[in-house]
């Protein structure tokens, strides 16, 4: 286990030990907090590193590609308006991929086999999974609140066992195919066990909140703190920070407008995953492209 996992798998206790002296209501207020603070900072530096990348190849001005981020921001919010119920499974994927490509990162090679990003979306598509699984009543409450229609009977325990079947095999198949791939495997079935045992005793939002911030953003945000100055240090991080500011704050006004207007609102959560799942389409395309470019 490197540092960082060992010290994700600290954070992680500490946060299902919180879970011990907080109520529902708090673990949900907390959840919120830190994912406007740190989940939305990891995608607000979406506009610099594209424009890295771009730069690269060809000169491109910064309006240019704002307007075009804006647009694919736009095009998300009007899918989940006209047509919420394929949004809503266009976002689960997408997440997915997000998720396994973040945390399988060093699968990722000059050419990304089909396998490679099977595999990805595969254990993305586990991790929540096994999340709605061991909330399905509230999962299926927001689904349906998301698409405005009422859902069928949904049984996501075998849904996680049809999912975990298919990673199993694609996984078998990674096995025999990279040597790198072999090595990881048994320290992250322990990261699973500790995420399953995380979304068990947790509620909904605090348990996402905790993979989400830990296990996902914080790491993508060295990531980007790397590909963007070269190396991680505070100093790095503090001009990673300002860089973002502007992005992070209208964010968060958007959510605090959001949570004003409808924070006694059951309807509140959709909203908020609606909100997630727009700025996550843009963000997911730049982080595989910032990806693509470190493999070259």
């Amino acid at each position: 286990m490197t540092n960082s996992n060992n010290f994700g798998i600290v954070l992680s206790f500490f946060g299902l030990w919180i879970t011990t002296y907080f109520s529902i209501e708090y673990q949900q207020i907390t959840g919120f907090v830190i994912i406007f603070l740190f989940g939305i900072l990891h995608g607000s530096n979406d506009l610099l590193i594209i424009s890295k990348i771009r730069s690269q190849k060809v000169a491109v001005t910064y309006p240019k590609i704002l307007f075009y981020y804006l647009v694919f921001v736009s095009v998300g919010i009007l899918l989940f308006y006209s047509l919420p119920a394929f949004a809503l499974l266009l976002f689960i994927v997408i997440s997915a991929y997000h998720f396994g490509e973040q945390h399988w990162h060093f699968l990722n090679t000059k050419t990304i086999s089909k396998t490679v990003i099977a595999f990805q979306t595969l254990y993305g598509l586990f991790l929540l999974a096994m999340l709605f699984n061991f909330h399905s009543e509230e999962v299926k409450t927001i689904m349906e609140q998301i698409i405005r229609l009422p859902l069928v009977q949904i049984n996501f325990n075998h849904i996680l066992l049809f999912i975990g079947v298919l990673l199993l095999i694609n996984s078998l198949i990674l096995y025999s195919k990279s040597e790198r791939f072999g090595k990881e495997i048994v320290v992250n079935l322990v990261y699973l066990i500790v995420l399953g045992i995380i979304f068990k005793n947790s509620n909904l939002i605090w348990a996402f909140a905790i993979y989400f911030i830990v296990w996902h953003s914080l790491p993508s945000m060295k990531q980007q703190i790397c590909f963007l100055y070269g190396h991680y240090s505070f100093q790095n991080f503090m001009r990673y920070f300002k860089a973002a500011f502007v992005y992070w704050l209208f964010s968060l006004l958007g959510i605090l407008l959001l949570y004003v207007l409808f924070k006694d609102k059951e309807i509140f959560k959709a909203l908020f995953f609606s909100f997630l799942a727009a700025i996550t389409f843009p963000h997911t395309l730049v982080i595989m492209k910032m990806q693509n470019n470190n493999n070259k």
